[in-house]
């Protein structure tokens, strides 16, 4: 693949011009930048992976209007655009059963935005929704030469690090909570419930002992970080994920001899204790505020009484305005005027009566419309069909390894959709990176040659 000598001379009369300007300095960077853009012209599958590995760590960046991240995600569509237009890319990558339900979803999306109560919100919200719809459609183009394995690595590494960061560091914790760099204990549960299954894929594939006590590891790490967290949400969104995992390795459990019982007692039997032992106290009784709502007492807890207003409020706003709802992020404006923004108030601050729906289903209904709303989950649903599919055509053709990790992703992108409920994240990045995958992954295994049955 060659890369194109005007872009070639463009960035060396950048450094030029920097070398004659009262900025000298930035010359070197200027280099730096043209090899990065010339690796990922060459290997744009590598700038999906960093845009994966850094999304943990984009509470860095918070602040910096042109951050790393953007300047990747930026970097990567020009290029795949000028592939794409000199034909280096075939368009036919484009390809995906979702883009129908999308367009759709988009064209009442601009609808209630025409329609808005605020048109500075909805313009913000936007913005916001606008880069998970680039990722996605950068995921499209690259996603077939994608290391899955690499993925996988990089997205539990990643998480693990913030992990460890926020169980051994106040600073990372929002009044006792592990919250990550992204200051919110539910969004890092999110993350860390995406990131468990890849894990335990790893585990599983690992090639010998110390990658498995290495990846075990990581593991651990997450599970401590869930806990620290406290979010209750990200227990019960793991606990399903791995249920699911469970089943599709149940007939495995042949293989367990009674010596082997032995062992996992004496395992759990560690394991169990220092678990409950290391589990925060203030986890403990928001767990159990879980037990009182299934034996339908009234509940003091203040978390669930608000996300209780949160559903009355949203309710109300899909009632009055059906079809296009009230307009994109505006959900904030409609609660603050209730006089559940005041009882549920934190802080007592202004600020803090503008609040989100925590229910990411719930906002779109209520901002986009009831046919907006089901458009968005008809595109979740049909993203978890695909993978279905695909592990069902790698079981056909013989090859389970490939069926497990389809699994896996399927416990990832569940763990995503089943979280929505509890957070609202409509332009997550790995949302819309997984949801672009899971049409590619599908395509590769209805695509791939039937394996020969040896004698």
């Amino acid at each position: 693949m060659i890369f194109p000598l005007s872009i070639v001379s463009l960035l060396g009369l950048v450094c030029l011009g920097l070398l004659a300007s009262p900025y000298p300095f930035l010359a070197p960077g200027a280099v730096l930048g043209l090899v990065g853009v010339a690796v990922l012209y060459r290997r744009p599958t590598w700038g999906l992976l960093g845009i994966v590995a850094i999304v943990p760590f984009e509470g860095l960046f918070k602040d910096n209007a042109f951050s790393g991240s953007k300047f990747l995600g930026a970097s990567l569509a020009l290029i795949l655009m000028l592939q794409l237009a000199i034909r280096q890319l075939p368009a036919e990558r484009l390809r995906s059963n979702i883009w129908h339900l999308l367009v759709g979803f988009m064209l009442l999306y601009l609808l209630s935005l025409l329609n808005t109560d605020d048109m500075g919100i909805s313009l913000g919200h936007l913005r916001e929704l606008s880069v998970g719809l680039i990722l996605f459609v950068i995921t499209l183009l690259v996603a077939r030469e994608l290391n899955l394995d690499m993925f996988a690595r990089l997205v539990a590494i990643s998480v693990a690090v913030t992990c460890a960061m926020a169980m051994f560091s106040t600073k990372y914790q929002d009044a006792g909570r592990a919250s990550g760099l992204l200051k919110d204990p539910n969004n890092f549960a999110l993350m860390i419930a995406f990131a468990v299954p890849m894990a335990l894929l790893l585990v599983v594939r690992s090639p010998n002992l110390l990658h498995r006590l290495f990846w075990g590891g990581c593991t651990l790490l997450l599970l401590g970080g869930m806990t620290k967290t406290e979010s209750r949400s990200g227990l019960v969104v793991l606990f399903l994920s791995l249920l699911i995992g469970a089943w599709h390795y149940r007939a495995r459990l042949s293989r367990i001899r009674p010596r082997h019982l032995g062992f996992a007692m004496l395992g759990l039997a560690i394991v169990i204790p220092l678990a409950l032992y290391a589990m925060p106290a203030g986890y403990v009784e928001r767990i159990q505020s879980l037990s009182i709502l299934s034996s339908g007492a009234k509940s003091q807890d203040p978390s669930l009484g608000r996300r209780a207003s949160y559903i009355v409020v949203g309710s109300g706003m899909i009632a009055e305005n059906p079809l296009l709802g009230t307009g994109p992020g505006t959900f904030p404006l409609h609660y603050a005027i209730t006089g559940y923004a005041k009882a549920f108030s934190i802080k007592g601050e202004t600020a803090d009566l503008y609040r989100r729906a925590h229910n990411t289903y719930l906002e779109i209904f209520s901002e986009l419309g009831i046919p907006a709303g089901l458009m968005f989950v008809g595109m979740l649903a049909l993203g978890l069909y695909n993978l279905l599919r695909a592990r069902r055509a790698w079981l056909l053709r013989g090859d389970g390894a490939q069926a497990d990790v389809m699994t896996h992703l399927g416990m990832s992108f569940l763990s995503l959709t089943l979280f929505l409920m509890f957070l609202s994240a409509p332009n997550h990045k790995y949302l819309w990176i997984m949801l672009a995958m899971t049409c590619v992954l599908r395509m590769r295994a209805e695509e791939a040659p039937h394996k020969e049955v040896r004698a």
